[in-house]
């Protein structure tokens, strides 16, 4: 993941990154220089060619990356293909607020071998309130555009919709109204709070879940639907992990998470959802001038996200959902005197939501359960 641009020209009320303890942001400069570039392509290159692998994911982030226009980030695309060694693929995708998309600037992405996500918390200007620029103008006209733009005149460079899960808000009608976007997936996030910070509407109360109660409604209308309108990822990876599949997901599942950060001057870090735990949490001290991707998987801070069960609490280690859950989002673990050795602060609404989804798959293979809780394929070395 590469900091292309350090600012935004939103101002998202629950953004982590600017709303939150960490103002690191502050301090670097907006854009990538031509040098930080240059070692960059020579890192990536670097590390493909060691370990000889066959392709690679360059998320191109911000702050808002489309600030610095979309000829930079072809160019930094094309030049990152050039270093790498030929038989390895790179999958570029750009993760923008949508606001700054024109017709030009998405035909030059998508000439540039680059897909577009777009940021939204809904298919509806009402859902959408929270995300406003730095005068509190509504983002919405100008981002439902970018998502018209792209279903009509770039479909194969449309990747999907971020979505912010608000449990005030009506699932279905969420998922329905980003439904008439077209998204070819959609991916939805728990909103990033840990035991320190609580998320909105979390309260002491297991009964209560309100973020498991709104995937769940969201999850029953794409199970149930005739034909599948369009991916959800997090559905998705929850139904691999439950019949003992791998799936690559951040939120879910033990596989040792592989993403980096470099940042507009060249720091390597931690993926940025740390930031909202504490300042400098996910600092590693490393750079790309000086420093190998290698060296920063040996980071204590990154090594820790590798260990699978060993770097979970015990509540964690004696639930039968493990597998499964892998102990959700590492940075909703965070309580502050006690690191991430924690369970997560979704940790009922996890255990509703995939409960829930796995009663539906037991229903579908005939296989209901309704006296004992499901337990995943690899659980205990079963099936479900």
């Amino acid at each position: 993941m590469v900091k292309t641009h350090s600012r935004c020209n939103l101002a998202c009320r629950y953004c982590y990154l600017y709303e939150g303890p960490d103002d690191s942001w502050r301090t670097r400069p907006a854009t990538l220089s031509p040098a930080v570039r240059a070692h960059l392509a020579a890192r990536i290159a670097e590390h493909a060619a060691t370990h000889r692998l066959p392709a690679l994911s360059l998320v191109l982030h911000g702050g808002e990356p489309l600030l610095s226009g979309a000829a930079p980030l072809v160019a930094l695309a094309r030049e990152v293909r050039a270093a790498v060694p030929g038989r390895c693929a790179v999958r570029a995708t750009v993760q923008t607020n949508g606001t700054l998309l024109t017709s030009r600037a998405a035909a030059t992405l998508a000439e540039g071998g680059i897909t577009v996500g777009l940021s939204l918390d809904g298919g509806r200007a009402a859902h959408n309130t929270s995300r406003t620029d730095h005068a509190g103008r509504p983002s919405w006209p100008a981002a439902s555009r970018a998502a018209r733009l792209l279903a009509e005149e770039q479909p194969g460079a449309y990747a999907g919709i971020l979505t912010v899960v608000d449990p005030r808000t009506d699932p279905v009608d969420v998922y329905t109204s980003l439904l008439a976007l077209r998204p070819p997936a959609i991916d939805l996030l728990l909103p990033h709070g840990n035991w320190t910070s609580p998320p909105p509407q979390r309260t002491a109360d297991p009964g209560r879940t309100p973020y498991g109660d709104w995937l769940c409604a969201v999850f029953d209308v794409w199970w149930r639907a005739p034909r599948r309108a369009t991916r959800v990822r997090l559905f998705e990876e929850c139904l691999a992990l439950l019949l003992g599949l791998p799936a690559g997901t951040e939120s879910l599942g033990l596989d040792p998470f592989t993403a980096v950060v470099v940042e507009t001057d060249g720091s390597i870090e931690q993926v940025d959802s740390l930031k909202s735990a504490y300042d400098g949490a996910a600092a590693t001290g490393l750079d790309v001038r000086h420093h190998s991707f290698d060296e920063a998987l040996r980071h204590p801070g990154v090594a820790a996200r590798q260990r699978g069960p060993a770097a979970l609490c015990a509540t964690c280690r004696a639930c039968p959902l493990l597998t499964v859950c892998g102990g959700g989002h590492y940075a909703h673990r965070w309580r502050s005197g006690h690191g991430f050795a924690n369970p997560s602060v979704y940790c009922a609404d996890l255990q509703r939501f995939i409960r829930h989804v796995a009663a539906a798959l037991d229903r579908a293979a005939g296989r209901p359960r309704p006296d004992r809780p499901p337990r995943p394929a690899t659980a205990q070395g079963g099936t479900p």
